[in-house]
């Protein structure tokens, strides 16, 4: 019986095309290109920064990152950035008696915008606040600390198989695998991500079948 469902920020629950546009455009390049180069570094097993690198060589993005949000033009989250699932899915979970988490790899700043949307979640949770990040071992045992249930009991709900899946699985966690966004639908059908997923989904209210 599945009694907490800890789902991923990025192409779960949100859309990551402003996120980049916004970048594109503080980089001044256009909007396909960093979307495109971004895809083709994670396709090699790079971290998405390097799409940024690539751009930009010798760029600190740290120090870029603080420079957008001193020009006003920092990190923004708001309700078109959700994917139209998210509100009955998580509120239909949480009316099933599961507890609903939300824990990716964003920002201490992405925290606090994703907790002002309201969303029917028992807990918003960053890497960037608890100083650990997929797919650090770390990560996945703070979530087993916030879900209250025994790791067989919860299941991780992700779109990247090395960042979401494959350590959530090896931390004893159950795992869904959405076919959404880029890395949902580049490895959807990978025999690893198949053999690594105990649910596959298309979409987030099929979770409601699967807790019910």
């Amino acid at each position: 019986m599945i009694e907490t469902v800890v789902l991923d920020v990025g192409e779960t629950i949100t859309r990551d095309d402003r996120y980049w546009a916004s970048w594109a455009d503080w980089l001044r390049v256009p909007r396909h290109t960093l979307p495109a180069l971004v895809g083709a570094v994670v396709a090699q097993g790079r971290d998405n920064a390097e799409a940024l690198r690539l751009v930009r060589p010798g760029i600190d993005v740290a120090a870029e990152y603080r420079a957008r949000e001193e020009a006003g033009c920092g990190e923004d989250l708001d309700e078109g950035d959700l994917y139209d699932d998210v509100r009955p899915a998580l509120r239909a979970m949480r009316e099933a008696g599961v507890r609903v988490v939300v824990a990716g790899n964003q920002t201490a700043r992405a925290g606090d915008l994703l907790r002002a949307l309201d969303l029917p979640a028992d807990l918003i949770v960053t890497s960037g606040e608890w100083g650990v990040a997929k797919p650090q071992p770390g990560f996945f045992q703070r979530v087993l600390d916030v879900a209250q249930a025994s790791a067989n009991a919860t299941v991780y709900v992700g779109d990247h198989p090395a960042n979401d899946l494959f350590p959530a699985k090896a931390a004893g966690l159950r795992t869904a695998h959405i076919r959404r966004g880029p890395w949902g639908h580049l490895w959807a059908d990978a025999p690893e991500t198949v053999a690594a997923a105990d649910w596959r989904i298309n979409g987030l209210m099929d979770l409601v079948g699967i807790v019910r």
